[in-house]
């Protein structure tokens, strides 16, 4: 606990404090705070531009159907640098509007009586706003390009992890169904957490009681329609893409 020396020291070192004086400089720096989280980032937006961002990223993230905190941050990034490709665009058409409104050094021709010269007047205020920004508009273009390969290599390992997550998802769920199985030839009830982690039972209703119960019945219905007729065997094979056994083959 500090002591009342310490507590007059400190006092007496916040009169003579470096920080801004004047109110314009306590302005510029109230957000400072805000500049060190996670990502040293600020987003200013508006009202408006805040709620357009928002149902923007969240349309993009619920079509992607992330699963799990990494998919999540991934269909996030994704969702974002569609944002700014959407701004780039808006910027380019900017850069020709104010080209066209005279505010780049070639003014338009205003008001003429000859309605034929305007589209001429236009098309030549486009072509010079474009060689007098050539310079912004090639940073525009690589802008875009760098933020294509974020989106596609963001996607590539969304799909790398959506992958492996479904192929743990289909192991798993077929173990449940052999291990339903077996507890029903013994007349027991199964419940898939018993045997599986949260995060996999959570996944889908497939893992639910009534889920593997259902799939457990649809295989042996199946099983029981390719023994009645063998040539349905050979039918599911080939429209699931798997390789017919010897005895169907026979048949």
């Amino acid at each position: 606990m500090a002591s009342t020396a310490q507590l007059t020291a400190n006092q007496a070192n916040a009169q003579h404090s470096s920080g801004p004086k004047t109110e314009k400089g306590k302005h510029r720096t109230r957000l400072n705070a805000y500049r060190h989280g996670l990502t040293g980032q600020i987003c200013l937006l508006t009202a408006d531009e805040q709620q357009a961002f928002d149902q923007h990223c969240t349309g993009i993230r619920d079509s992607l159907q992330p699963v799990g905190a990494l998919e999540i941050e991934l269909a996030q990034s994704i969702a974002e640098d569609h944002w700014r490709l959407k701004r780039a665009r808006a910027i380019e058409t900017g850069i020709f509007a104010a080209g066209v409104l005279g505010q780049l050094g070639h003014p338009y021709g205003g008001i003429r009586e000859d309605a034929a010269q305007v589209p001429i007047d236009e098309a030549l205020s486009k072509a010079h706003t474009w060689i007098a920004q050539s310079e912004n508009f090639q940073l525009l273009a690589l802008y875009e390009q760098r933020i294509h390969r974020a989106i596609e290599k963001n996607m590539a390992q969304l799909r790398t992890l959506r992958a492996e997550r479904q192929a743990i998802h289909q192991q798993a769920l077929e173990e449940a169904q052999l291990l339903a199985q077996l507890a029903y030839s013994k007349g027991e009830k199964y419940d898939p957490a018993n045997d599986f982690p949260p995060e996999i039972v959570q996944i889908g209703s497939d893992f639910s009681s009534a889920g593997i119960r259902r799939l457990v019945t649809r295989n042996q219905r199946l099983n029981e329609s390719g023994a009645a007729n063998p040539g349905a065997n050979h039918d599911r094979s080939r429209l699931s893409g798997g390789s017919v056994n010897s005895q169907s083959a026979h048949h």
